[in-house]
């Protein structure tokens, strides 16, 4: 069994843009610069637009954060989202969800240049990705298709089931996987919570993708010999051993596959460090794209 290491891929990203990112310094240029924007005081999200800043300065791309109140009207989020898709020293645009209820995330999304939703949540970036189009693909989903390549899984012809259908990781990372193109080209299966029996469809696969924020939902007996494990849960459970008092899980049993599997992520250190590594990634494909 191997376990694959996001914490040491995302830092290898990392160090490539950094490389990038100097040689575009070097010959008198701007960095690409991200600009999250965070409405109201939620801890996780604040923690999350955090590291992100700091992933930033590691490689010496401009960051900036906009905190905004939670009071604060659709109306007026939009306008500050147009300023900045006029902005040219703006390459990637991050509105951090989830936003206060009295604002329509859906329309929040939409006001985000499709040049710079380097969360890749526009819905002509979700087409593009649909048709197989060059556009940004989701943070979460692409960290996952580039750990598959760099650890070098064979995806071709190979059966991808994928337990969740959210818009942020299962239905992006399904499409990822059907495209006829290298690191893809899978049978792909969609599972969900209408799925009588979950375990028929996990144990046909030849890699399973597990994204339904159910702690330890997956186990061993539910996958078969060789399966290669991707768990993109992260799920708090107590754990009054902990100076914290829980400890994070995925949604896989983690002990019980990995007796089974050929390759598997752990939680923490798996597909999480990818998201922001991919986020980088995407703001500086924005730059290379639309200019400076």
């Amino acid at each position: 069994m191997t376990l694959i290491d996001g914490k040491k891929v995302a830092s290898e990203i990392k160090s490539e843009l950094k490389k990038q990112i100097d040689e575009l310094l070097q010959a008198g240029k701007n960095p690409p610069g991200l600009t999250a924007i965070l409405v109201g005081e939620n801890p996780a999200s604040e923690i999350y637009v955090t590291s992100k800043g700091k992933a930033c300065e590691e490689i010496g791309m401009r960051s900036k954060t906009e905190k905004l109140p939670s009071s604060i009207s659709e109306e007026e989020l939009i306008s500050l989202i147009k300023n900045l898709n006029d902005d040219s020293s703006v390459n990637g645009i991050l509105v951090q969800l989830p936003l206060p209820k009295h604002i329509n995330e859906n329309k929040v999304i939409e006001s985000v240049s499709p040049q710079k939703d380097v969360d890749g949540f526009h819905p002509i970036n979700v087409g593009n990705l649909v048709i197989g189009k060059d556009g940004f693909a989701p943070c979460t989903p692409a960290g996952i298709q580039e750990l598959l390549r760099r650890y070098k899984i064979e995806t071709k012809g190979k059966h991808v089931v994928v337990l969740g259908r959210s818009n942020i990781v299962g239905k992006p990372i399904a499409n990822l996987m059907l495209q006829k193109k290298a690191d893809a080209n899978s049978i792909v299966t969609i599972c969900h919570s209408a799925a009588k029996d979950l375990a028929y469809y996990t144990k046909m696969a030849d890699i399973l993708i597990a994204a339904i924020g159910q702690p330890n939902f997956v186990k061993g007996d539910m996958v078969k010999e060789g399966v290669v494990v991707i768990d993109v849960g992260i799920n708090r459970v107590e754990d009054k051993s902990k100076a914290k008092g829980y400890r994070v899980v995925g949604d896989v049993e983690f002990e019980s596959a990995a007796q089974k599997a050929s390759y598997i992520t752990p939680v923490p250190g798996g597909v999480g460090p990818m998201t922001i590594a991919m986020l980088l990634k995407n703001t500086f494909k924005a730059y290379t794209m639309y200019g400076e």
